[in-house]
């Protein structure tokens, strides 16, 4: 096929108006809440929470922002993809880490049950039967070992279970050793287990940045809120939502202030496009749809030191897309975490 390449000539009406912001990130949360409290400024400026977006190549790139957007009571809305914590295999992993901390959660109980092959509704409750009885007659530690008399795969849930339990494991390795058991289930339930994994990966790192299981719990229990920022909202607001979304579904429309998460070489562009020349053209067109799509006020953001599983490095570039810019028009700001 032949390539036909068309000579643009950019313009603008705008006279001026402030530079684009590149912000470099420590890590990954502390992108977030840079995010976060940037947002709560341009709203304390009377800037809309509709007029403000939040833009990413790819829906997991948001997970930790919707945490602290949560936590800060930011209302959103997503488009291109599902909110974290309403996964269904992002609730599974959940479930897993609720029973180790509580065993009497039958909810829990009742959906990690019903993972497994060969087991109904009526099967898994009476296992729940037998679990709230064992539990209110055995003490915690031996709780755990008391299943041998189960069939093999349920055996080997609590053998999984009981090995993670201990408190000398972080949340981190007990997530990380949550998913190795619950890969094979995954990858049979899911048809698209490869595009999910890097919701599981994702968790994981989530999960890096807390020091026991049930503030991880906390934070991911809470829902995010249905109104407006309550302190700062103005009257005949309280129906605003700040936009969370890919770059795709964000074609065509504009919004006051826009910032692009993760501008980072290896998440954008992916490491994937890297060897195909079609496939850099079409990451450098959304690159330039992201860009455009700011009337007022631009951030660019990306953290730094991320390990990519999918090739073993660490990623710690701008993007490429970034690289020969005029100082003139960008100004860099680095951020860091607090001591």
């Amino acid at each position: 096929m032949t390539r036909h390449k068309y000579t643009k000539q950019l313009f603008t009406h705008k006279k001026e108006g402030s530079l684009p912001q590149l912000v470099i990130a420590e890590n990954e949360n502390s992108q977030s809440k840079f995010v976060v409290q940037k947002i709560l400024e341009l709203r304390e400026q009377n800037i809309p929470l509709d007029d403000i977006a939040v833009l990413f190549r790819s829906s997991f790139l948001s997970f930790d922002l919707e945490i602290e957007l949560t936590k800060a009571n930011v209302p959103f809305v997503k488009y291109g993809g599902f909110k974290f914590i309403e996964t269904s295999h992002v609730k599974d992993l959940i479930a897993y880490l609720r029973v180790l901390e509580n065993p009497r959660d039958v909810v829990s109980w009742n959906r990690i049950l019903l993972l497994l092959d060969r087991i109904g509704p009526r099967t898994a409750e009476k296992i729940i039967d037998d679990i709230l009885h064992r539990h209110a007659s055995t003490s915690a530690s031996s709780f755990w070992k008391e299943y041998n008399s189960y069939p093999a795969h349920i055996k080997e849930l609590f053998e999984t279970l009981k090995l993670i339990v201990p408190e000398k494991y972080d949340p981190a390795e007990k997530v990380s050793r949550i998913i190795t058991y619950y890969h094979p289930i995954f990858k049979k339930r899911y048809d698209d287990h490869t595009k999910r994994k890097k919701d599981l990966d994702a968790f994981e790192q989530i999960a890096a940045r807390y020091k026991d299981v049930n503030n991880l719990l906390a934070d991911l229990a809470l829902e995010p809120p249905n109104e407006s920022i309550t302190d700062i909202s103005s009257p005949g607001h309280d129906d605003e939502y700040l936009t969370l979304s890919t770059i795709h579904s964000a074609k065509g429309l504009e919004w006051h202030s826009v910032f692009i998460l993760y501008a980072l070489d290896g998440r954008f562009p992916t490491t994937r496009a890297a060897n195909d020349v079609d496939e850099m053209e079409e990451e450098r067109r959304l690159m330039y749809v992201a860009c455009t799509r700011a009337k007022e006020n631009l951030f660019i953001t990306y953290p730094i030191n991320i390990y990519d599983r999918e090739t073993g490095t660490i990623l710690t570039k701008p993007s490429r897309f970034l690289e020969g810019l005029d100082e003139k028009l960008l100004e860099p700001w680095v951020i860091e975490e607090e001591g």
